[in-house]
């Protein structure tokens, strides 16, 4: 970087992408260290999004995004997970999920059912999220499936044929 150039800011894609990264895995921490959102909202904000380390920078995030989910997942829990639950074939109830895997559905569905973020596009962003954690592309289908499922039964007018 030349002198008197500032550093770029992410985009705001990149912004909200990190923010759903960032989501799974405060929703994965809340649940299996049992902490609250607030107290896990705050420690991603003061110590995770965007900090200094000696490896590098975690990257920045749109944290009201953030915490939009986070609140989000934590208000609408039971109709998510019910929706989760439809979605996967009965032997495999959510609870029995890859816990990272019931995060990310849970964090999906808090933005399928709270937000006006199209379905397609909470979809895509999601199958991306699951392609960090998970490279070997298995999990990438599977998530695909399932929330397109729980798209269609959380929005299904976004789905319906409109008339020419």
């Amino acid at each position: 970087m030349s002198e008197g150039q500032k550093p770029q800011r992410p985009d705001r894609r990149a912004l909200s992408a990190a923010a759903r990264v960032y989501a799974v895995q405060a929703l994965f921490q809340m649940e299996a260290a049992d902490q609250s959102a607030d107290r896990v909202v705050r420690e991603f904000s003061d110590w995770r999004i965007g900090v200094d380390y000696e490896e590098g920078v975690s990257p920045e995030a749109d944290e009201d995004l953030f915490r939009r989910i986070v609140d989000a997942t934590v208000n609408w829990q039971a109709r998510i997970d019910q929706m989760t639950d439809r979605a996967l074939v009965a032997k495999w109830p959510i609870a029995r999920i890859d816990p990272v895997l019931r995060a990310l559905f849970r964090a999906a569905g808090a933005e399928l059912v709270g937000s006006e973020t199209p379905p397609r596009v909470v979809i895509s962003e999601y199958v991306a999220v699951a392609d960090a954690f998970f490279p070997d592309g298995r999990e990438t289908r599977f998530v695909n499936a399932v929330l397109d499922h729980m798209a269609r039964d959380a929005r299904p007018e976004a789905f319906e044929l409109k008339p020419r």
